[in-house]
Formats: structure tokens, sequence, C-alpha cells
């Protein structure tokens, strides 16, 4: 039978197909087996009408046939059949979809969204020369009495002749390449990895997918005890998935299974989130927020996303366009058949459907966050043990452009109340009195309680947010303010603790000893020395000026590289004029400015520790500190 030639300058096409469209190999059994899915669609659609197209469709499957020693690998649906003008034409011009042009030729009349194919482009089946050196396509259409052979064994051309195939619908026979030195093509013709494949992109087609799977088991006892050896017909996927169903019809145990066996923990959920949406663009979506951190989610490794799948099909293993980076704990899938597909199915077109999808999946999983914190407040702080940092990084990021939509989900530890509060919760409690939100940053809640600043702040009768997270500093420079008070560091100089009486006293007291705070300042070589107005009992402790705080230097001092050094707060030692020292280190100066300067020294080492900061040289501090003595 002479051969005919691929139409629409298939050659290179074809070579584009294998070579370039397609970046993953495995996906053609993902391909050929949406076309069987497609075939199926046609001819249930048609027998709602079709006397003929009712009376030959039985049991509508797909079947998945490996034959190893042949190296075949064969693909059959009991679906809508080819005649041969049809094989002609969708086979032997590359590009050209017979599901696009099944949806065409339907009336006006018809429902044309009704029956829902996604095989429109027509390139789908070729990816199986990816793995396959030779293609047959078997095929016998429901309005047919002859069926007809399409084979083909790459861009030099295909052959079309009569077959004997008995039952309509269509088998693609596969012949699989020889393994190379960099891919062993044999892994195709394994049941494991063959069904792993199903499970990976075709596990919620809507018709079973069937494979004969070899099994064993014993029979007799004792001596006379033998294996048996035999074939069991199995269904690999699942067909229906957990999320299209209702969310009445959805059981906790069933969606938590799903998540553990999805996303491979062994934990359930804290958070499951169903969505169904209605409108333009209409979708399903299962989401869930893990109750632990995942081990690598702050590793390079981790990749936020989620599954994204249209009419059963899995499109994206992770479409990180999906979920906001503030958000990139939640893991689940959505499913839309309102997506534009590109032509390898592998990635979206930047279109308007997929960022409102993305948009209301932010809202909802905001939403929800929002009503565990408002109902079940210990559920939510186990979240927030888990993923908190996430959402301060998240208010902090590109600016702060999110921080009005994440800053009523943020907690900070109160140091009054004794336990996690809101900015709401903060605010309520509020003396009529205090003009700011007070806050300190630390290491940890005791070290912050044990500042020689926030002595005032409690002697005045307020809560101050204790911050830990290295984040925490520029978190408060992006928040800067709520219901008009702003966020004020205990560090601070506007801090507002002192009365009128006392603000005049630590003035006067600056002037007085203007001469000694210029000589400490010399001495250290520091920014400046000032007589403080936040000290109450203790005798010295460390501020800064500028945009750069302590608790940045120390951030900044954390990370690798030289540049580190070139971060530095300018650094202020406050000293407290009603501290006995104070007496002590002003009758120095008198006496003996040389016993001053190693007052000096020993109180600013003093105030870099309190602080969290290193001293350059321990050993000298502790014989200055002796020589006092």
């Amino acid at each position: 039978m002479a051969k005919k030639q691929f139409k629409a300058e298939s050659k290179r096409l074809l070579d584009l197909m294998i070579n370039s469209i397609y970046t993953n190999k495995e996906i053609f059994l993902r391909e050929i087996i949406s076309n069987a899915s497609d075939a199926s669609d046609k001819l249930h659609y048609l027998s709602l009408t079709d006397e003929l197209a009712r009376e030959k469709m039985g049991e509508l499957s797909i079947k998945v046939t490996v034959d190893k020693e042949n190296r075949i690998l064969t693909v059959t649906d009991k679906g809508i059949g080819m005649t041969k003008e049809e094989l002609e034409n969708n086979l032997g011009t590359i590009c050209k979809s017979g599901s696009l042009q099944f949806k065409e030729d339907m009336s006006e009349d018809e429902e044309k969204d009704a029956v829902n194919i996604i095989g429109q482009f027509g390139v789908g089946f070729y990816s199986a020369f990816m793995v396959a050196d030779t293609l047959t396509v078997n095929s016998l259409s429901y309005k047919d009495d002859t069926a007809y052979s399409w084979t083909s064994v790459g861009a030099d051309g295909y052959t079309i002749k009569e077959c004997d195939k008995q039952t309509v619908g269509t088998e693609i026979v596969m012949h699989i390449k020889e393994d190379t030195q960099d891919i062993k093509y044999s892994d195709y013709l394994d049941t494991y990895t063959l069904k792993r494949l199903i499970k990976t992109y075709s596990d919620y087609i809507r018709y079973p997918i069937k494979m004969d799977i070899e099994k064993t088991k014993e029979e007799g006892e004792g001596e006379n005890k033998t294996t048996i050896t035999y074939i069991e017909e199995e269904t690999i996927n699942s067909m229906v998935p957990v999320w299209k169903k209702s969310k009445s019809e959805q059981t906790e145990e069933e969606t938590n299974r799903f998540y553990k066996d999805s996303f491979f923990d062994f934990e359930d959920p804290l958070f499951t989130i169903s969505v169904s949406a209605e409108g333009v663009v209409s979708y399903k979506a299962l989401l869930y927020i893990p109750a632990k951190t995942p081990y690598d989610y702050y590793t390079k490794e981790y990749e936020k996303g989620l599954k994204l799948y249209s009419s059963g099909v899995m499109i994206m293993e992770k479409c990180s366009d999906l979920v906001p980076e503030h958000f990139r704990f939640v893991k689940g899938v959505v499913d839309s058949d309102d997506l534009s597909l590109n032509i390898s199915r592998e990635m979206l077109q930047q279109d308007a459907g997929l960022k409102t999808i993305a948009k209301n999946i932010d809202k909802k999983i905001h939403s929800e966050l929002k009503k565990a914190l408002a109902g079940d407040r210990e559920k939510y702080e186990k979240f927030w043990k888990a993923f908190g940092i996430q959402l301060k990084y998240g208010a902090v990021a590109q600016y702060g452009i999110y921080k009005d939509q994440l800053k009523d989900l943020l907690l900070f530890w109160s140091s009054s109340q004794g336990k996690l509060i809101t900015i709401e919760d903060y605010i309520k409690t509020m003396p009529e009195d205090q003009k700011h939100i007070y806050y300190a940053c630390g290491e940890t809640v005791q070290k912050i309680n044990s500042l020689p600043q926030a002595e005032l702040v409690k002697a005045k009768g307020y809560d101050m947010l204790c911050l830990t997270d290295e984040v925490d500093e520029f978190l408060m420079n992006v928040l800067r303010e709520e219901n008009g008070k702003d966020y004020c560091s205990i560090n601070s100089d506007n801090a507002d603790l002192l009365d009128e009486v006392d603000e005049k006293k630590a003035e006067q007291t600056a002037e007085e000893n203007k001469e000694l705070l210029t000589f400490i300042k010399d001495a250290l070589s520091i920014e400046d020395v000032v007589i403080s107005k936040k000290l109450k009992t203790h005798p010295v402790c460390l501020s800064a000026k500028g945009g750069v705080t302590l608790e940045m230097e120390k951030y900044f001092a954390s990370l690798p590289g030289e540049d580190k050094e070139k971060v530095k707060a300018q650094r202020v030692l406050e000293l407290n004029a009603e501290h006995p020292v104070f007496n002590a280190l002003t009758k120095a100066y008198g006496d003996d400015k040389e016993k001053a300067k190693t007052m000096a020294e020993v109180l600013y080492a003093q105030a870099l520790l309190i602080a969290g900061l290193p001293i350059d040289n321990p050993s000298d501090y502790a014989e200055k500190v002796c020589s006092l003595f």
C-alpha cells in the first residue's frame, strides 16, 4: 500500500512536537488516555440523541495493555471510533483536532459546553513519538461496518488499510523505542511505572482505566504448598475526585485521606477548605493547611503551588500562580474547565481566568483563617506556631503591599497579659492616656521583659508587644500605625514615657552634665551619650539613632558575606541620672578622669550585653571591672 505524506509541513511540525513542545516524555500517556476519554465522551453525548450511537455504546472504559516481549504498549477505548476519512483528516494533518471539529459541527441549538473535551489542538496524539518508533491506530467508527488501521513511523508519512477490529472504538498501539545510554524507554513497559503515571496524570478521568495485573497466591499446605500466578484486571484510577463532590458529601475521613496520600503527610491537615465557585470562571478547589511546617519548608527545594486539573486531567503538578507567597504553605487542588490551555497542556497562558481564581483563593484562605482566629483560638494558635512567621514576611514583602490584608491575622505576645493577642486586642485594653502601641524586640520574651527600658512602660501600666522573630523590627516599620496609634519601640526617643516635670528634669540634668557626656562619647567613640528618659532602676541601656535599629544590626550580622559589616546602628549610650552609678561616674570625672573612662567602658560593655550584642574583648572587660574595686 502506498505511503501517504503528512500535510501542513508535517516533518517540521512533528520534529517540533517531539523535541520542543513537550518537556516531559512521560506525559505521552496522559495525552493518549485523554484522547481515549474524549472519544468516550463523544459517543456518550451522541447516544443521548442518536439511536445508532445508543445501540453501539457499551460500558465505556479504557484499557492499558503491555506486551514486554514485543515492546508493545496499547491503549484501547470503547468510544466513538474513526472512519477512514476521519483517520485521514485527524491523524494525517498535524494540529487538526477531531475533538475541536466535533464541537464546531454541533448545531447552534446544542449546548456546546455540555460535552467537555480538552483535546482541541490535535497534537497530543503525536507526543507518543517521544517514546515510540511506530504508532498504529486501529479504529472502528460507531457509524461504520469496516475498521481501518493507520500506521506511521514518524515524519516520513503514514499508511491506512482495512483491519479486522470487531468492536467500536480505537486502540493506539505503540512500539516502544529501544533503550539508549541516556534514556531507559523500557520503563514505559513496566506495570508499576504505568500505574504511577495513570495515578499522577489521569486519576480523575471519568471512565475506568483498567490494566491486567499479575498476582500470586499460595495454595495447598506443607510440602504440597505451591505458588500460583494469575492475571487479574484492576481499575487503576479513582474516577470521581473528592473535590468534585459537594461539601455535604465530603467526609472528613475522605478529605484527610486524600491529603495524606497526595501530599505525603503522616498527620491530618489542620484546616480543610472546600470551594465550589460558579460564574465567569467556574472551578472547584480543595485546599489544606498542614498541622506542622514541612521539613523542607525553609529550603530552596520547597516549591509552592496547587495541583491544577482540567476535565479530570492533571495539567500542572504545582501551579505557583494560584497561591500568593504569603500563603505558600497551602496545599491542594484546583479543577476548572474554563482556563485557556496552551498547546502542550503543560502550562497556562496568562489569562484573566487564572488571575480570577487566584484572587478568590487568596480571599477564601484569609476568610477561613479569620474565622478560626475568632472562633477557635487554640486551633489558630497552633497554625500560628507553624506558619505565623510566613504571614509576617508576607506583610513585609514588596514594601508592605499586603500589610492591610494580613495585619488582622497577626499575633503578638503581650507582656502584661502573658499570651498571644491581636492588635485589636491590644488597642481594646489601652489606657486613655497611652499615645503609642509599645513594642520591644529581643531573643526571647523573658529577655525582653528584663530589658531596663521595659520598666518604665510597665510602671505606667502600659502593655508591651514582645517580638522575637528577626523580621519583627521590619514588620513594625511597615505597619506604622493602627487606629491613629503609631507603633513605638521602647528604645525610641519618642516613647513619651516621662511626664512633663520629669522631662524637664532630664533635660536640665543633661545640660548640667554636658561636658561629662561629651567626654564619655569621645572616650567610647560612639554616636552619642545621653541622659535617659526610659530608665527607672537600671544604670544604663543602649539605643540607636537613624533608620538602623540594634535589632536590624543583629539581623544583618547573622547573614553570610562581608557586606554585613557595613550595616551598623548608630549606637547611643543612655545613662540613668537617678542611679548611684551615675553619681559615682560624676565624682570620678571630677577626681580621676582615667577612672571615669574605665567606668564608662564598663557601663558601655554592660549595655551591649543587655542589648544582646557582643563585646569585643571579654578579658579586657573583666580586668576593668576588677580594677574599679
